[in-house]
């Protein structure tokens, strides 16, 4: 079991509800997108999977392991195990994107090494490397602060793909690219999964590319889980009803099998 959630509520100081009653498991090397309006909790979920956000009921297991039992040193160890992909990654404006890929691992490093790996990057091929599979390795040694967002994001998901975690989460991890660069992206991030046996939950706001990748889709709305089905079983009139408050489902233009290719990165992103 890849992780297990039982019963899952969070609710924050001011009473608000952002998770109620939510369980959820899955196996080693699964994908699941998850789905739903804004407000739904899906961010909250993730937060909670990273071991990120320690819930107000409800118990969590990931990676064989109780996150909120474990000693800080553990929790650590455990943290370094699971990569998230965020919507705006957390990278510091003037630091370099070899610098933020490597730093996927710096939870693996000791702190004499990732502070030698600040000045002289340690693994420029292993950053090299990730880059390349988004077509970012030219933009290896610019400072991030010169990239546009949707090349942040990009940055972002190469960090997580040099990190090779064992479980793998992305929090709309390509709101800020064009429908052919993130249909790409999805693809690599699926990629990661099926040759390191890693599992990939995903946040998307784009229903047809959670349709498209991802073979178990979870439905939120109001804080709870409203389907979790595969995706040949998700109806339209399901989609319509959990987008109702939106006036609609959010899609990207669709794209013909087989359309994710590397070539496609050398599109630029949209504004």
């Amino acid at each position: 079991m890849s992780f297990s959630l039982n019963a899952i509520g969070v609710v924050h100081p001011n009473g608000h509800r952002a998770l109620n009653s939510v369980t959820l498991a899955a196996h080693k090397g699964e994908r699941i997108a998850v789905i739903g309006p804004s407000g739904a909790g899906k961010t909250t979920l993730l937060r909670v999977l990273g071991a990120a956000l320690r819930p107000t009921e409800g118990e969590v297991e990931a990676l064989g392991t109780h996150p909120w039992q474990l000693p800080a040193a553990a929790l650590k160890k455990l943290r370094a195990r699971i990569a998230t992909v965020h919507q705006s990654p957390p990278i510091a404006p003037r630091l370099r994107v070899v610098t933020a890929v490597l730093a996927g691992r710096l939870g693996e490093w000791s702190t004499l090494r990732a502070l030698r790996s600040l000045f002289h990057p340690s693994d420029i091929a292993g950053a090299h490397e990730a880059l390349s599979r988004l077509s970012m390795e030219d933009r290896l040694f610019d400072r991030c602060d010169r990239l546009s967002g949707g090349q942040l994001q990009r940055v972002g998901i190469a960090r997580a793909l040099y990190q090779r975690p064992d479980l793998l989460l992305a929090d709309e991890p390509v709101s800020a690219l064009d429908p052919t660069l993130a249909d790409a992206a999805i693809g690599q991030l699926v990629a990661q999964g099926e040759t390191t046996g890693a599992t990939l939950v995903a946040s998307l706001h784009a229903v047809d590319l959670a349709l498209r990748w991802f073979p178990r889709i979870v439905g939120m709305r109001n804080a709870q889980v409203m389907f979790d089905l595969p995706a040949a079983q998700v109806t339209p009139a399901m989609l319509d009803a959990l987008y109702a408050s939106e006036g609609g489902i959010a899609t990207q233009r669709p794209l013909p099998p087989g359309a994710a290719t590397e070539a496609a990165f050398h599109r630029p992103d949209c504004p």
